[in-house]
């Protein structure tokens, strides 16, 4: 099940532009965050990224390379997005990259950003549907 977020329109705004509740947002967050610390104690799951605009949640096993992990994420992230417009796609739910040892699980879920890595043994389908439940 989707989590559904409330949407307010603000006359004030000249554009007429949907405002997206904060607290729906924090919600959301707090939700995700909940489910990626159950799918961290899976086997092979080697740890996660989840942010926001504001925020951020880091729990990785090798806490020396944060930022490649942060960056490796994020260059995922964009580059799916800048191939979803290259080809006319619609919104990327998850993009998986697969290494030698290792995988990616990239997600955006309304604002907030998630990279999941784990062990190229590792099963990632469930991880997605328990994300988007």
């Amino acid at each position: 099940m989707k989590q559904k977020t409330s949407i307010e329109t603000s006359s004030a705004l000249t554009d007429s532009a949907p405002v997206i509740s904060a607290v729906d947002d924090k919600n959301t967050f707090a939700t995700l965050s909940a489910s990626l610390a159950e799918i961290r104690k899976l086997k092979g799951v080697i740890g996660y990224i989840l942010r926001s605009e504001t925020l951020a949640i880091v729990d990785l096993t090798e806490q020396d390379k944060i930022i490649d992990y942060a960056i490796l994420s994020s260059q995922i992230s964009e580059s799916s997005l800048e191939m979803a417009k290259q080809f006319n796609l619609s919104n990327i739910e998850s993009v998986l990259v697969e290494g030698k040892n290792a995988k990616v699980l990239c997600m955006s879920v309304g604002e907030n950003k998630i990279g999941v890595f784990m062990e190229k043994t590792a099963t990632h389908g469930w991880i997605i549907q328990r994300i988007l439940l």
